[in-house]
């Protein structure tokens, strides 16, 4: 007699964790935005958060993220989110979509106009 056996399941893989991002629009308190892995590299996008205001989400091609104001003090637009993302002297910055000034991801500071900045926001991910 022959015993039929099934073949074994391979184990499964475990998927990536990644940790839900979120930012602190105030002291001492956070806003959940997203899972961190739905941010694309070099990519921006946009978040309301609970008073109404739009932050723009950053993630480098190193893995790290920024948050900034979504509104382009030049136009009162709220395109940040939109812009370009690079780097000039080692600084992360995101170019707007509308005028082309860049704002530094990590202090809010207009790269082309020093007396301009946007509000910068931390950002952990859980």
């Amino acid at each position: 007699m022959t015993t039929l056996t099934t073949p074994a399941t391979p184990p499964s893989r475990p998927s990536p964790t990644t940790g839900i991002l979120q930012i602190s629009p105030g002291p001492g308190s956070w806003v959940t935005v997203c899972e961190e892995d739905r941010l694309t590299p070099g990519r921006g996008v946009a978040a309301l958060l609970p008073d109404g205001r739009q932050v723009a989400v950053f993630r480098d091609r190193s893995g790290r993220t920024y948050a900034i104001d979504n509104r382009d003090p030049f136009t009162g637009a709220q395109v940040l989110s939109r812009g370009l993302v690079g780097s000039a002297e080692g600084r992360p910055f995101v170019a707007s979509p509308l005028l082309k000034q860049r704002f530094d991801l990590e202090s809010g500071r207009c790269l082309d106009d020093e007396e301009v900045a946007v509000a910068v926001y931390p950002v952990r991910a859980n």
